[in-house]
């Protein structure tokens, strides 16, 4: 199926009424919608840390991804593809709702994320995918982790998901063992605890990952249905099982949708390979990446299980999958955390370990196999589902730039990406260039925070790993590079940030 006959197709849609009331989420946002047979099935696959460089389809020697790399052979490879931010909560936050994070207020200045018990979550005048798509005839449901706020208010339930299974937040929160970590940078910085004793503190800790036990935490294992009452279903969660349970999860909901005429939107959220690593009896010891090898290729068989029950039900043909990452790898876990390949850096940063990650599209039949070179984004996935669920998202005020074209044989049509760190811009990538305003490694780890006098320049296509500055050699690049920052900024609109106010 080509572009032209794409877009015709969802030209015929807009002039179609729909045959039930729009749901009120998108009647507010004053978004027009169809719903029509044809709206294909959504299924979008969240690796939480996982690097750049930690599938065999993007060049790890010994990680075995086997169902991964079959899904980039049969169908497209991004290999200038991005998380939105270099942690958690603000990269799912613009997963959610097609925003940068500083323009939806799911950002922190200083508390990088949500912690358990914070008040906040997803603002109620944002249009999350879910609703988006809700409001389209859509079910919808979530199998993972979600990260966007514990409060009842905010669980994906509330935000337009039918069901959901999984954990709140990050499966190393809820420690067992002293004091909570958001207390710790509380008391940094009131004083009550001194640096030196809070390193020491996050130094035992990171000896009790590399050797984790269930009981070092307490997190929750949630069950959610929307209009009733959450469930624990069990506490601690059993951090072995939680790719299995999240995969049989999907598989039943693929399953049951089989005999249903409505199409669905399936987000999996794999809580790991963030640390702590669990794998389920089948999949200890059988990596030579030892143990996070493990867990990816956990990960890896929990996606050829999905695909089988797409097979299996005669769905993969009307069905986007996209598989991608809400980071770069967490590198100060050392030999427990992935590889960013040849990028620079990792999760925290704004150096491209930190937030180019893998992207994988698989829709048999529709999509023609290949390496694209373009720039995507997670926060991509936004308008690209509602252009294909028929909603009419030009009215909105979103970030998210439809990838359809792309997918169907066009360039891209996202040609700049900023780069956000604490609700400050640090770099911008225009093309194949990329601009450093601010550097700063990882958590205390690779650089001081430094506001640069003189911008660093880098031509991504020959140097992705950020080695040679051509700032001086490329003046006039460096001159349209910072008049591109500076039309950013002019066009962007922040606000307060959600995370520094709990």
């Amino acid at each position: 199926m080509n572009y032209q006959t794409v877009t015709t197709c969802l030209i015929a849609l807009a002039l179609i009424q729909s045959a039930c009331g729009p749901y009120s989420a998108v009647e507010q946002n004053n978004l027009p919608l169809t719903t029509h047979s044809s709206q294909p099935n959504i299924i979008v696959l969240l690796a939480d840390d996982l690097g750049y460089g930690d599938l065999g389809s993007y060049g790890h020697p010994s990680i075995r991804t086997p169902q991964l790399d079959r899904l980039a052979q049969e169908g497209q490879r991004w290999t200038d593809f991005y998380a939105v931010a270099p942690v958690c909560s603000p990269s799912r936050g613009a997963l959610m709702t097609g925003k940068l994070p500083v323009t939806s207020g799911l950002y922190g200045r200083g508390q990088a994320v949500f912690f358990p018990g914070d008040a906040g979550g997803i603002p109620e005048q944002e249009l999350t995918i879910a609703e988006a798509l809700k409001g389209a005839g859509y079910d919808t449901a979530i199998f993972g982790k979600w990260h966007l706020g514990d409060a009842s208010s905010a669980l994906p339930t509330k935000h337009g998901f039918d069901e959901w299974l999984g954990l709140p937040y990050s499966n190393d929160m809820d420690w067992t063992i002293g004091m909570p970590t958001k207390e710790i940078i509380k008391a940094i910085k009131t004083g009550s605890l001194s640096l030196q004793e809070a390193m020491k503190t996050f130094a035992e800790r990171k000896n009790l990952f590399m050797n984790p036990k269930l009981e070092y935490w307490n997190v929750p294992l949630i069950r959610s249905q929307q209009g009733s009452k959450s469930i624990i279903v069990e506490q601690p969660a059993d951090q072995r099982m939680l790719t299995k349970r999240y995969t049989s999860e999907a598989v039943s909901y693929i399953e049951r949708h089989a005999k249903s005429s409505k199409p669905f939107l399936l987000y999996v959220a794999y809580t790991m390979p963030h640390v702590p690593l669990f794998r389920s009896e089948e999949f200890a010891h059988r990596s030579k990446g030892g143990r996070y090898g493990d867990v990816v290729e956990e990960i890896d068989w929990s996606v050829g299980e999905i695909r089988n029950a797409l097979e299996a039900t005669g769905l993969e043909k009307n069905t986007l999958v996209v598989f991608s990452s809400d980071n770069g790898p967490w590198l100060l876990a050392d030999h427990h955390a992935g590889s960013a390949g040849l990028l620079k850096q990792g999760k925290g940063t704004t150096y491209e370990g930190g937030m180019r990650v893998p992207g994988i599209f698989w829709w048999p039949g529709t999509i023609d196999p290949g390496v694209v070179g373009g720039i995507g984004s997670i926060m991509d996935i936004y308008a690209t589902a509602l252009s294909l669920a028929g909603v009419d998202n030009s009215a909105a005020t979103s970030n998210s730039i439809d990838l359809l074209p792309a997918l169907l044989g066009q360039p891209s049509s996202r040609d700049s990406l900023p780069y956000y760190r604490a609700g400050k811009l640090y770099a911008f990538r225009k093309g194949n260039y990329k601009i450093h305003l601010i550097t700063e490694g990882a958590y205390g780890s690779g650089g001081k925070y430094t506001e640069l006098e003189q911008a660093l320049l880098y031509h991504l296509g020959e140097d992705p790993a950020e080695q040679f500055d051509l700032a001086t050699r490329r003046p006039a690049v460096l001159a349209d590079m910072l008049a591109a920052v500076k039309l950013h900024k002019s066009e962007l609109k922040q606000v307060d940030a959600i995370f520094d106010q709990n």
